[in-house]
């Protein structure tokens, strides 16, 4: 295994100690759910982003790479001249656009009303859901394994 797809396992590592911890910390009612929403999910994402990005830097294998991890296809660096963009790359960029990883890429909030400096509360619409990015860690995991099953056979 390539360290950066060491990395890429990382990450969807690190988002599954939070989504175990804000299922923890929401059993216990302790603090109100959308507030938990607020702390976790961005956070959550991140992890998933980073492992994505991580991911997608070991299909491109390019020349220098990035301080972070980009977490979209076209944040990816350039593809060294002569060298082809491989068909996985396309694959991802197809689903970013119009599949499963469309939510995880879309910068979230982006349509949600801005609340006022006076005000603490946020917006109880569009707040994430731990059941939901705990799938859509599983469905990258699962396109981890399939395509690096898939590489590690050529």
């Amino acid at each position: 295994m390539s360290s950066l797809r060491g990395q890429a396992n990382h990450g969807l590592y690190l988002a599954s100690l939070l989504l175990g911890a804000w299922r923890r910390d929401l059993a216990a009612e302790d603090i109100p759910a959308s507030v938990l929403a607020q702390a976790y999910g961005p956070a959550v994402r991140g992890h998933l982003l980073d492992a994505y990005g991580w991911f997608l830097l070991d299909l491109q294998k390019p020349a220098q790479l990035p301080a972070t991890p980009p977490h979209s296809v076209p944040a990816l660096p350039p593809v060294a001249p002569g060298k082809a963009v491989p068909v996985e790359i396309t694959e991802f960029a197809r689903l970013e656009q119009r599949g499963w990883l469309a939510e995880l890429v879309q910068e979230p909030g982006a349509e949600q009303p801005r609340r006022s400096a006076a005000s603490l509360a946020a917006p109880a619409a569009n707040l994430p859901d731990p059941d939901h990015l705990q799938a859509l860690a599983q469905r990258l995991d699962d396109a981890f394994a399939r395509v690096g099953d898939f590489l590690d056979e050529c």
